[in-house]
């Protein structure tokens, strides 16, 4: 075990250099960054909300670079078909027969940008790619690249659209990230940097390099999956979840799935902080982007301004910490 350590602290340092070299182009969203990475370390997927301009798309594009993976974005318009995300079968003229396109989920990183501007048709059909892994057309399983992870926008809710997803699709989301407006210094030093030239359409040129790999990632996933749980966290982790469902301000409390993926967040952020083990600290620095949209608010609790964050907190609050 001893001589899998160095090789472990290596890799580990690898994905961490990855927010010093997105650093270089995105300014002030460290949280997203983090949040990404353990998305990725976990094989989940990211919901990211943000008002426009708060850098998402440029944040997944150097992210992607700095992993030396493919990438892809989609612009979500009521019009969009599943076959648009996922891919279809044409006549290739030249053969005469069906032939699959593959659609842009076929990539490393995808940007559903904002995913609650189509209809539940197309929204159910990357969700469905992204709990499989795969797409089928014509009787025929077609597996998606690895690693693979999805981050999809939605605007705040004042700016949510039409088709807002319902909760069992936000249950599938591993994480919700939020990307604020950044603070007047940051604001400064992203526009001190456009007016030195910086193109957002350029990573390369802000001089973000590969730092680490796809193939890191999956050891990463590997080596997450060896972090030991105690069964006092466990158990902790459970207790957290109860206390939602027994809060009086909620309609919806975390699932045993939202519980789960609290555990596997956990394990990612212990092992990417340099421990084989979980803490109940690990457990808290995820709790709100793990569990956050996995709740529901009674309308008289949203009527009186309680927000699920509050009720997250009141519910950590509540819980005694295993010692």
């Amino acid at each position: 075990m001893t001589d899998q350590i160095p090789e472990h602290d290596a890799l580990r340092e690898r994905l961490l250099a990855v927010r010093h070299e997105v650093g270089k182009a995105v300014v002030g969203q460290d949280a997203a960054v983090s949040g990404l990475l353990v998305a990725l370390l976990c094989g989940g997927h990211v919901l990211m909300e943000g008002v426009p301009g708060t850098a998402k798309t440029l944040l997944v594009r150097t992210l992607a670079a700095s992993l030396s993976v493919d990438t892809r974005r989609v612009q979500f318009t009521p019009d969009l078909m599943p076959g648009d995300i996922t891919g279809s079968l044409v006549i290739d003229s030249s053969a005469g027969e069906l032939t699959f396109r593959e659609g842009p989920v076929f990539t490393n990183l995808l940007l559903a940008d904002e995913i609650n501007r189509t209809p539940p048709k197309t929204q159910s059909a990357l969700l469905e790619a992204m709990e499989e892994g795969q797409v089928s057309a014509d009787g025929v399983t077609r597996p998606l690249p690895r690693p693979f992870l999805v981050a999809a926008t939605q605007n705040p809710i004042e700016y949510e659209g039409t088709y807002p997803l319902p909760e069992a699709q936000l249950d599938r989301f591993l994480l919700k990230v939020m990307l604020p407006v950044p603070p007047r210094t940051d604001e400064i030093a992203i526009l001190t940097r456009h007016a030195d030239g910086f193109d957002p359409r350029d990573v390369a040129a802000a001089g973000v390099t590969a730092v680490a790999s796809g193939t890191d990632i999956e050891a990463g996933q590997a080596a997450v999956k060896q972090v030991q749980v105690a069964p006092e966290v466990a158990t902790y982790i459970v207790d957290i979840a109860r206390a939602t469902r027994e809060s009086p301000s909620l309609s919806l409390g975390v699932s045993p799935r939202g519980a789960t993926a609290l555990l596997r967040a956990a394990r990612a952020w212990a092992w990417l902080s340099g421990r084989d083990f979980v803490t109940p600290d690990d457990v808290k620095a995820l709790a709100h982007a793990t569990l956050v949209h996995r709740l529901g608010l009674r309308p008289e609790a949203e009527l009186e301004g309680v927000d699920t964050a509050k009720v997250l907190s009141s519910a950590l609050g509540s819980v005694p910490v295993p010692r």
